[in-house]
Formats: structure tokens, C-alpha cells, sequence
């Protein structure tokens, strides 16, 4: 038999909303701290279901709970680009056969504005030309 590690939990929809939240306090966060947070971009969300939620992702491994003060502060348990980048090479595999040059083409369809379309071509410029980043080019 083989020890194989369980794969890492994914976040629904509404706990996505609340890693947002804690990845933009920069800090472990109480329920209140989140729930007001929430609040700008959820109005209708109770303290009640804020602090059910984190409970609940506590249990599922996506959230650290400092249990040693009280209220109980709550961190995630994996920075925002890790994550980012694990969900974003699930979905690369799963709607787009694992093709990135897929994914970045339905995005660069309707997805992306003219300001964003201009920093992407340069970035891709700085790729293409040696030195560019350093200024040297």
C-alpha cells in the first residue's frame, strides 16, 4: 500500500471570498475583523455565518487558528500565490486538456481590457529582449 498524501482541500466559491479577505489584512484575523472587511463586497453576509465558515475551513486545512487568545485569530494556511497557482494548474488541466497557451487565448478574448492587454505586451517584450529588465536594452 502507498502512503500518498490526501490531496490539498479546494476552496469553494465564499471561502475563496474570505481567503481574500485575510490575504488583503496581511495578518491573523478575528471573525469580526473578517466579517467587517466582508462587508464592502458582501453586505448581506452575518457575523454568525462568517465565523460558521471559518470554522469550517479551519476543519478543512485551509485556514490556521491561534487558539491560544481569544477571540481565536485565524491565518491561511497557504499563501495567496501558491494557491493561486495550484487552482489555476487544475483548471488548465481540467478545461483547457493542459494547455496554457489555451487558457491565456480564452482569456485575451473578452476577459482582459486594453490597459491590462498593454502591460501584458510588455511584459512579454521584457521576456523576449535580453537585459530589458535590468534596463540595459
Amino acid at each position: 500500500m502507498l502512503n500518498k498524501t490526501p490531496p490539498a482541500p479546494k476552496p469553494t466559491a465564499a471561502e475563496l471570498d474570505l481567503l481574500r479577505v485575510l490575504w488583503r489584512l496581511d495578518a491573523p484575523a478575528d471573525a469580526k475583523q473578517v466579517h467587517e472587511a466582508l462587508l464592502a463586497e458582501r453586505p448581506e453576509a452575518s457575523y454568525a455565518t462568517v465565523l460558521r465558515q471559518l470554522q469550517v475551513m479551519h476543519g478543512k486545512g485551509l485556514l490556521l487558528r491561534d487558539e491560544s487568545q481569544r477571540p481565536q485569530r485565524y491565518t491561511p494556511a497557504q499563501a495567496q500565490d501558491k494557491l493561486q497557482t495550484r487552482l489555476l494548474k487544475d483548471l488548465i488541466a481540467k478545461a483547457f486538456a493542459g494547455s496554457g497557451k489555451a487558457l491565456v487565448m480564452a482569456a485575451l478574448k473578452g476577459h482582459v481590457s486594453a490597459k491590462e492587454r498593454e502591460e501584458i505586451q510588455k511584459l512579454l517584450q521584457q521576456q523576449q529582449t535580453p537585459g530589458a529588465r535590468d534596463g540595459q536594452a
